[in-house]
């Protein structure tokens, strides 16, 4: 696993802590890691670290999918750690649940809105394109290829966009209006 978290902390810095699996988790939940100094500065970032562990098919093909997922945004007021740490165990859990790998483009609607009072209520399965390219996937001492999935929060209405329009639209529309996509109090884009 060195090789993975040498890879996360070379963009996310250092790896300074990370939440246990919780009681009950099903099978194959995910250990989520918290880090700190990345290359952006004031960004949170966090990401599952043991998630490539679990057997995750993908829905289209059936071959077999690798995935640690990103979560990242600015930090909020009183609240040290984001949201990012509940939402990736639950997403992981999820996936673990299913079995099945989210992928580029797949929206994933949140229960509740990503923080309190908030707008953002679902997630967009994207390559972490705000790093360099060599960031979206890893391969592993043992040989295994893992893909970094970066978790963008959505306002409704972006997700209703991509659910129609599909994603090389919607990622069409991200190039174009350049939204903050750290900021987790962003306006909705203009869809």
């Amino acid at each position: 696993m060195a090789v993975l978290i040498d890879h996360l902390e070379a963009r996310l810095g250092r790896l300074a802590g990370a939440w246990s699996v919780r009681d009950g988790a099903p099978e194959g939940a995910a250990q989520v890691g918290w880090f700190t100094g990345g290359v952006f500065e004031d960004i949170q970032s966090c990401a599952t670290i043991t998630l490539h562990r679990t057997h995750l098919v993908s829905p289209t093909t059936g071959e077999p999918q690798h995935l640690e997922l990103l979560g990242c945004g600015r930090p909020l007021a009183g609240d040290e750690y984001g949201p990012f740490p509940g939402v990736l165990e639950w997403v992981a859990e999820r996936l673990a649940t299913t079995g099945r790998a989210v992928l580029r483009g797949d929206v994933v609607p949140l229960p509740m809105p990503l923080t309190p009072g908030g707008s953002l209520t679902a997630l967009y399965a994207a390559m972490p394109v705000c790093f360099d390219d060599s960031f979206f996937s890893v391969t592993l001492e043992n040989g295994t290829h893992v893909s970094v999935v970066w978790l963008v929060p959505l306002h409704g209405i972006e997700a209703e966009y991509v659910e129609k329009h599909g994603w090389p639209d919607f990622e069409g529309e991200l190039t174009k209006q350049n939204p903050d996509l750290f900021d987790l109090g962003r306006p909705q884009m203009s869809l």
